[in-house]
């Protein structure tokens, strides 16, 4: 089938790449003309596992192709999918700034039927939206249908995640679209679900907060473990072996952070808050959150005794492995507030030192992970990347001015580290 994505983000540009590797023709179309540049020569903005390989595939083959003509996109498409940013604005409340002017050049461009595809996270009655606006704004008075089909993709797990998900959400106000849609997803083995277009946009904020819960509910026995001298890690796993509960989003951390969780629950609450309801629930959610960082960041204080003027190690900038987004970043946020206190950080990401340097500034970068530890108070590990467990700890040992580890991940076993010579400072244990 013929398809076309507009906007080449995470979502967009893994959607466009995994629908040509199934056979279909998609044209990508994004109104940053660098990037479109960028994608017609092979590379890609962002990094994600086995993306590059499936754009440069796909590209080669003729399957995929990129635009920055919405006009161009549309012509040479059955299905349009909408997949612009949707970021938050301060009041918790979702900008459809972006979604809606998409629709509107996508209504002064059509002329024959066409399916719009919201992929975008949106706020439940966009969809209503959509088609009110391409609507009013459609000269040809020509036929269309509004689908929600929302995204479940991880990032660093993206690619994967779109080509063998759980579930295919359709929702749709007219059974016209769905014999079409199904037809998108037929090389894809898992169960579709159809609903009407409003609960299909609940679906996305009602999973992604779910998951936020479930992450701050674990870091908040983690503090309990810490209070009892339990080990979190231990309890988790208990937990995890019930089937209600499952393992997944059961590992203490400094939080949640990146583009989605935390903007799908602001979001969330805010939806709620319109629609009459007090979300209480999903505002401790938050609290949590934002009490684990203030927790490590004691943990820190209380072991250093002063932060100003020493020099933290810092692995990891991303908000999580296998990515190299860092927006909303514990990691990120952890080196602020670091540096608000006067420290001085050398810090390493394997993939997000490149867009991290446009936030943080008055640090030293590093290009080996295992120089970071040389000449530090302490070190620090932000983020899970698998590489760190594979840091030369008796270098590191030998090579810092004082052999403490604050472990956000708790990579490390604590008896281990101790038994190597390290005060060693990990989460819920």
């Amino acid at each position: 089938m013929r398809l076309c994505i507009i906007g080449t983000g995470y979502v967009g540009l893994v959607a466009g790449a995994c629908f040509a590797e199934v056979g279909h023709n998609v044209i990508c179309v994004d109104n940053d003309e660098a990037k479109v540049k960028l994608l017609k020569s092979g590379g890609i903005p962002i990094y994600e596992p086995g993306l590059e390989e499936l754009v440069k595939r796909n590209t080669s083959n003729g399957r995929l192709s990129f635009t920055s003509s919405i006009p161009e996109g549309v012509a040479k498409s059955d299905v349009v999918f909408i997949a612009v940013p949707t970021p938050p604005l301060p009041d918790g409340s979702v900008d459809l700034s972006f979604i809606e002017k998409v629709a509107r050049e996508i209504a002064g461009c059509l002329t024959s039927y066409k399916i719009i595809v919201d992929k975008s996270t949106v706020p439940v009655k966009t969809g209503e939206k959509v088609a009110e606006t391409i609507k009013r704004y459609c000269k040809t008075k020509v036929e269309f249908d509004v689908v929600s089909n929302p995204e479940f993709m991880r990032e660093g797990s993206a690619v994967s995640d779109f080509l063998h998900p759980d579930r295919i959400v359709i929702g749709v106000s007219t059974p016209r679209p769905v014999k079409r849609m199904k037809e998108i997803y037929a090389q894809f083995n898992a169960p579709i679900l159809v609903t009407n277009i409003n609960s299909a946009e609940l679906i996305k904020h009602a999973s992604n907060s779910f998951l936020a819960l479930k992450i701050s509910y674990i870091n908040a026995i983690s503090a309990i473990c810490e209070a009892a001298g339990a080990n979190v890690q231990e309890v988790a796993k208990g937990m995890g072996l019930d089937k209600r509960i499952g393992p997944d989003f059961l590992q203490p951390s400094l939080g949640f952070g990146g583009s989605c969780l935390p903007k799908d629950v602001m979001a969330f609450i805010k939806i709620a808050e319109d629609l009459g309801y007090d979300f209480t629930l999903l505002k401790e959610v938050q609290r949590i959150n934002a009490a684990q960082m203030d927790r490590f960041i004691k943990k820190i204080n209380e072991t250093l005794w002063v932060i100003k003027d020493k020099k933290i190690g810092v692995l990891g900038l991303t908000f999580k492995k296998n990515t190299d987004d860092v927006r909303m970043s514990p990691a990120i946020e952890l080196c602020q507030r670091l540096l608000k206190a006067g420290a001085k950080l050398r810090v390493f990401d394997p993939k997000g030192m490149e867009k991290a340097k446009a936030i943080l500034k008055d640090v030293e970068y590093v290009d080996d992970m295992n120089k970071v530890p040389e000449g530090c108070d302490a070190l620090v590990i932000a983020t899970e990347w698998d590489e760190f467990k594979q840091l030369d700890l008796e270098h590191a040992r030998k090579t810092m001015l004082c052999p403490i580890i604050f472990d956000g991940r708790n990579l490390f076993d604590p008896a281990e580290m101790e038994e190597k010579g390290f005060i060693y400072k990990s989460i819920g244990r």
